[in-house]
């Protein structure tokens, strides 16, 4: 008895059917894709992507090299060297991320007291080479000066605290 409806569903085809029905009703529908590389979605606001290292309006760097963001760092991905300046001030010799170790979590940008790193919108950082997702402080500053203008404005939407840091 129980398998006569399975053989009933068999004979006439209904899940073949059933499935030819849904797929006719989306057919004329528009589609939902997009055409990537020319079509972009947009960027949620809270979305951490590649690292970058910012600068002061006068042009000097932030990072003060208190190796707070090395010592947070889950994954262990970020390497900091500093040095001590004339005016007792440190400054970073080396600032080194790797990409390939980094799980993108964001705790590096909310353990700076000055904003220095921060993940900025940028997702289109794919390479060919695991070198190239080796980020040093020069790559970092590019980086910086690049998406200067729109990590400024992602900041600025930001709670009061943040707004404090810059």
């Amino acid at each position: 008895m129980i398998n006569l409806g399975k053989k009933l569903k068999s004979l006439f085809l209904t899940e073949l059917i059933s499935g030819m029905l849904l797929t006719l009703r989306y057919l004329f529908k528009p589609s939902v894709t997009i055409n990537y590389p020319y079509e972009k979605n947009k960027v949620s606001p809270r979305f951490k992507g590649e690292h970058v290292l910012r600068r002061h309006a006068n042009g000097e760097e932030r990072c003060v090299a208190c190796k707070l963001c090395e010592a947070v760092c889950p994954a262990q991905a970020i390497t900091i060297e500093a040095k001590a300046c004339e005016d007792n001030t440190r400054k970073t010799t080396k600032y080194d991320i790797d990409m390939t170790k980094c799980i993108h979590c964001g705790l590096c940008q909310e353990a700076c007291p000055v904003a220095a790193i921060v993940k900025g919108s940028n997702f289109e950082f794919a390479t060919e080479t695991h070198e190239e997702l080796y980020y040093d402080k020069k790559k970092l500053m590019q980086n910086g000066d690049i998406w200067a203008e729109a990590i400024d404005m992602k900041l600025k939407k930001k709670t009061p605290e943040t707004k404090r840091k810059l």
